[in-house]
């Protein structure tokens, strides 16, 4: 049975750290699939639309997004191809709160359309593309892969986030 996980929090440094790869024979151990079916329960009860490893505390390159009414588990994800055109949505996150513990919004400029490769939860690789919700959802998970926030983009931090320290 799928477990609930711990949300890391900002300012916890693991979420500014490059998530290592994947091995893809990793894929046929137990271990690996129980972490996907539980990054999956804790997004769907954390009512997220994507959950990252760093999130989770693991620095390793696996990324769950619902997507309709499915779940995509991309392993190793890699965006191929971005759209010229861009465009400003908001965005939240599951590690990014105010005080008070709620979830902060703030509006991102991002690229409307982008073609990526992932891994599947078999071990098959995969190529898509992605626009839209769909778009935005994967460029913010792979940012955390890649140890960048969505605050990252912002001139100013959204009321109630605390700065990072340059320790």
């Amino acid at each position: 049975m799928a477990k609930l996980l711990n949300i890391v929090y900002h300012p916890n440094p693991i979420l500014r750290k490059k998530s290592e790869e994947i091995d893809i024979n990793d894929l046929k151990s137990g271990k690996l699939q129980q972490l996907l079916l539980d990054m999956e329960r804790t997004m769907k009860e954390k009512d997220g639309a994507g959950l990252a490893a760093p999130q989770i505390g693991k620095n390793i390159r696996l990324v769950v997004i619902s997507h309709n009414d499915k779940t995509l588990f991309l392993i190793n994800p890699k965006i191929t191809k971005k759209s010229w055109a861009k465009e400003t949505e908001e965005e939240g996150c599951l590690s990014v709160v105010n005080k008070k513990g709620e979830i902060v919004f703030a509006p991102v400029k991002r690229h409307k359309k982008v073609n990526f490769t992932y891994f599947d939860a078999k071990g098959k690789k995969k190529t898509l593309t992605a626009e839209k919700m769909l778009a935005r959802a994967v460029q913010h998970e792979i940012d955390h892969l890649n140890g960048i926030l969505f605050i990252d983009y912002l001139e100013n931090l959204p009321a109630g986030i605390e700065a990072e320290s340059n320790n």
